[in-house]
């Protein structure tokens, strides 16, 4: 399974479980993206986020018992896309991103790929 079209852009992985986040990156390798950072902490993806070039990003909401808005907030400000990975349920999503794409963990390949597309093409 490839991302038409969108094959070749960047991702911004936000996931503190190593584990989760080594299986999310070789996801999106599987459908043709390249991941651009990672990071599995809040300030780590603070400075990520500042410094670094990507198309989009999927944000765990939950790091290490810290809520990510801090990061989506800079995300928002650069002008990226956002994806964000809960276990919770969009209730578990910071209010004022209620409104934003969500993958309900654990997800599959074909979910991620769909979810990617359509926050890419800014649906």
């Amino acid at each position: 399974m490839t991302a038409t079209g969108l094959s070749g852009r960047s991702v911004f992985l936000v996931e503190d479980e190593v584990m989760i986040r080594m299986m999310v990156a070789d996801m999106l390798e599987e459908l043709g993206y390249k991941v651009a950072a990672e990071a599995g902490d809040i300030s780590e993806a603070m400075r990520l986020a500042q410094s670094t070039e990507f198309d989009l990003a999927i944000l765990d909401v939950n790091v290490n018992g810290k809520v990510i808005s801090p990061v989506a907030d800079v995300i928002m400000a650069k002008g990226c896309p956002f994806i964000f990975a809960t276990g919770y349920g969009s209730s578990g999503l910071p209010e004022q991103y209620r409104d934003r794409p969500a993958l309900q963990k654990p997800f599959q390949l074909e979910a991620l790929g769909k979810t990617i597309e359509a926050a890419l093409r800014g649906g």
